[in-house]
Formats: C-alpha cells, sequence, structure tokens
C-alpha cells in the first residue's frame, strides 16, 4: 500500500494548514476552513487536507461543503485509509455502509501501533482483556487446546490467553500491530488478515476471541457463518462490542465505531450455529471522559459435543513460528 502523506509536498501550502490549525484550535472554525482552503488551492490533489477542511467545515456549520470536500477524499484516495465514507454516512450523505473501510482500519492502526498500549491501557482504562478473561474463568472454561485471536493487535489478548492455551495464533490486519506482537513471544503463530475477507477458520480451533474487533467490522453476519461453518461443537466465540440499546441492529457513532444491539446479536448468532452462554453489559473502557457501555458476550457453537450446560448459561447480568 502506498503510504499516505499527512503533508502536501508544497511548502506554502503547508504554513497555511499549520496557521489553520491553530485557528482551529483556538475555535475559530471558519477562520480554519477558509484559510485550509487557500492551502488546498496551492495543493489539489492533497487527500488528507480535504478530509481535514471536511473537519473544519463541519465545525464550522458548513455542512454541505464539508461533504463535498470528504467526496474529494474518495476520488483522490480510492482506499479510503481516512475513513471519508464514514462521515459521509455521520452527515446522511451516504447510505448503506455497513463496515468500516479496511484500508482505514489498517491506516489507523499502523499509525497508532507504537503507543497503542499505553494510550489504551493507561489513558482509557481499556479492560475487555480481563473481561473476556473472567467470562471464560466464570464458566468453567480455563484450558484450551488452539486459541484463534482475531484483531490481536499487539497482543493484549494474548497475553491473558498464553497460559490456558496449548496453541495460540493470531490474525491482524495490521502489519505494525502485529511486530509489536511478535515481539512479546506470546503466539505460536501470526498472520496478516483482513476479518472482512475471512474464509475460514482452522477446524481444532476450541476458542476464537475478538476483543474490541467487531466494532471496525459493522455488520457482523458474514463472520459469524464463518465461525459456525468452521468450529466443532462445544467450540466458544468470545467477544466484545459497543452496545447500542436503540430498535436498529447496529448504529455508527461519531467515534467511526460501531455500536450493535443485544438482539442482532442474539439472532445473527442463532443463525450461525450458536448459542449465547454469557452475555452481560460492562463498561470497557472511557472516551473522552465517557464511559463506554459494550457487552461481553460468550457464545457456544451449538451440537451434540456441547461442553457447558445449561447451569453455566449467564445473561443479562451486570505462518511466524514462536519466538523462543
Amino acid at each position: 500500500m502506498t503510504p499516505l502523506s499527512f503533508t502536501s509536498g508544497n511548502l506554502l501550502a503547508d504554513r497555511r494548514a499549520e496557521y489553520a490549525e491553530m485557528l482551529f484550535e483556538n475555535g475559530d472554525f471558519k477562520a480554519a476552513a477558509d484559510l485550509m482552503g487557500e492551502a488546498l488551492d496551492l495543493a489539489p490533489d492533497w487527500a488528507t487536507g480535504y478530509y481535514r477542511h471536511g473537519e473544519m467545515l463541519a465545525e464550522a456549520g458548513e455542512i454541505a461543503a464539508a461533504v463535498n470536500a470528504w467526496r474529494a477524499v474518495l476520488r483522490l484516495d480510492k482506499e479510503d485509509r481516512l475513513g471519508a465514507a464514514l462521515k459521509l454516512e455521520l452527515h446522511g450523505a451516504l447510505d448503506g455502509l455497513d463496515a468500516v473501510p479496511s484500508a482505514f482500519v489498517e491506516t489507523l492502526f499502523d499509525q497508532y501501533a507504537e503507543t497503542f498500549d499505553a494510550a489504551l491501557v493507561d489513558k482509557l482504562g481499556y479492560r475487555v482483556p480481563q473481561l473476556l478473561e473472567s467470562a471464560l474463568l466464570r464458566l468453567g472454561r480455563d484450558s484450551f487446546a488452539h486459541a484463534v485471536d482475531l484483531g490481536c493487535g499487539t497482543g493484549l489478548m494474548g497475553e491473558r490467553l498464553r497460559s490456558r492455551v496449548s496453541f495460540l495464533e493470531g490474525l491482524d490486519i495490521s502489519t505494525e500491530m502485529l511486530k509489536r506482537a511478535e515481539d512479546k513471544q506470546i503466539y505460536d503463530r501470526l498472520e496478516r488478515f483482513d476479518l472482512s475477507a475471512l474464509a475460514g477458520l482452522t477446524r481444532e480451533a476450541d476458542l476464537v476471541t475478538a476483543a474490541d474487533v467487531f466494532m471496525y467490522l459493522g455488520t457482523l453476519d458474514r463472520l459469524f457463518s464463518v465461525a459456525g461453518a468452521s468450529l466443532s461443537p462445544g467450540a466458544l466465540l468470545v467477544f466484545s462490542v459497543e452496545h447500542h440499546a436503540g430498535p436498529e441492529a447496529m448504529v455508527l457513532r461519531a467515534s467511526r465505531r460501531y455500536a450493535h444491539s443485544e438482539q442482532y446479536l442474539r439472532a445473527t448468532l442463532a443463525g450461525a450455529g450458536f448459542e449465547p452462554v454469557l452475555l452481560e453489559k460492562a463498561v470497557i473502557r472511557m472516551d473522552r471522559g465517557a464511559s463506554i457501555e459494550g457487552l461481553i458476550v460468550a457464545a457456544e457453537r451449538r451440537g451434540a459435543a456441547s461442553a457447558i450446560g445449561d447451569a453455566a448459561v449467564v445473561v443479562g447480568r451486570k505462518e511466524q513460528p514462536r519466538a523462543h
């Protein structure tokens, strides 16, 4: 993938953009947008400039102009590494988008990989790996033969799983995140993979985890179906989502992450052959000073070899070898 440039390549344009940012930070949104527009006159092919211009215009109340700026981003960058399509949907200018663009997810996490652990855990109080581990222990499942960590990132979930799993593999779209996961030497195999294109999982897997991953996928029907077709009866799919309490199956939030409803999860899991054996609300992290409520879900692949009895159900309560 061609690197995304955050500068225009034109010194005068970059200076105007810097001044525009200063005005924006001081709350003068209209002046910032005007000056950013001047920068773009000097650098008309600068995709990231148009994206930022759209944000400035939106804050100035010029929504139609902002929409035009984000459409310019899509013309200049077909892969949509900046997530302009998400901005268009949030402002009612695009219908039918049901997934975050893969290139945007890859770019986002490549960019944040170096500071990801500190930012997420120390600053945002991220606790999904602990919550998923606790769910497994409360279900009496503390040992697994083969686990697949979807969207493994830097390995925060893998750190929780390592002592409980004989063979641990991680999949992630971000090369930079995978490098940091490899440095921790906790995975037996790591592979770069776009989960939106996942066609199957290893039949040997008796645990599949996804910690704070599905909010970047949107619709989950296909992935659940792939998991249901791949896994044996008794295998667990354990994951988190941001919780959406409304009637819609899912909603795109201003954070550009999707939130899912409990009803949608139950119906989609059932259709893929899974039964929720634990589903509960929990605060999963902070975002701009506000608590983000999520759902912690453990779903078992149904079948004759079911490993968890009805008594365990809890609902609604609060190929790279491993380095040695």
